[in-house]
């Protein structure tokens, strides 16, 4: 079935760079991996963004954003108090829960200034200590009335755009490369995104190393672009 007109537009401004959540200052890890070299020109980046996208946005974010949409649709308190609570537990560096926490609270500013009469919008600002980014995100994607996995596909694009605008920064890299590093990532997208939707709250994991280190190190390296 083909989404609604309405429904597109607001997925296509919730994955724009230009949402005011501040999701550009973030890196999420990618910076450190530049310091480290393990990020050093177009093939290895690539390969750092496909492997971050399988083994961990595939596997954390997708699945629990697949999960809040459907609970925000019953306006289930008590499952998205739950979901929230699973995202900030798995932040595994104090700058990895500084940047879902204050991403998410720029959300629900974001959605409480456009639609102050929504009751679900207290719910979310009420989530404690902060409601975390992909639950926030989760809400305005069941307000739009989009499908779950339309819902997906744009959290991930816009994840994408942003993680190659990052690199193109922070490697560098030119704008060609960059637009072969972002097609790269949106085909391997829809499989990673039908995977998340078959998860089960069992199957969910935030399980990566390597990037827990490297985003440790990230908040003291000497010199540094991004929050995270």
């Amino acid at each position: 079935m083909s989404l609604a007109p309405a429904s597109l537009l607001q997925l296509l401004w919730l994955a724009s760079p230009a949402l005011p959540v501040g999701g550009f200052s973030y890196s999420e890890g990618l910076e450190a991996a530049i310091d480290a070299g393990s990020a050093h020109d177009e093939a290895s980046t690539q390969a750092w963004l496909l492997d971050q996208l399988q083994l961990g946005l595939g596997r954390s974010e997708l699945p629990l954003l697949a999960q809040a949409t459907a609970a925000w649709a019953t306006h289930d308190a008590a499952r998205i108090g739950a979901l929230n609570a699973w995202t900030l537990a798995t932040r595994e560096t104090s700058e990895l829960r500084r940047q879902t926490e204050q991403m998410g609270r720029s959300m629900h500013d974001w959605l409480r200034q456009r639609s102050p009469a929504d009751p679900r919008i207290a719910t979310l600002g009420q989530l404690a200590p902060a409601p975390s980014w992909p639950v926030a995100f989760a809400l305005a994607a069941a307000q739009s009335g989009a499908e779950p996995r339309d819902a997906l596909l744009a959290f991930g694009f816009g994840w994408a755009e942003n993680m190659v605008q990052a690199a193109l920064k922070a490697v560098p890299l030119g704008q060609s490369a960059g637009q072969r590093i972002l097609a790269a990532l949106a085909a391997a997208l829809p499989a990673a995104v039908e995977a998340a939707l078959a998860m089960s709250d069992d199957e969910r994991q935030a399980f990566a190393p390597m990037l827990a280190i490297l985003s440790s190190q990230h908040e003291s390296q000497y010199s540094r672009l991004f929050r995270s």
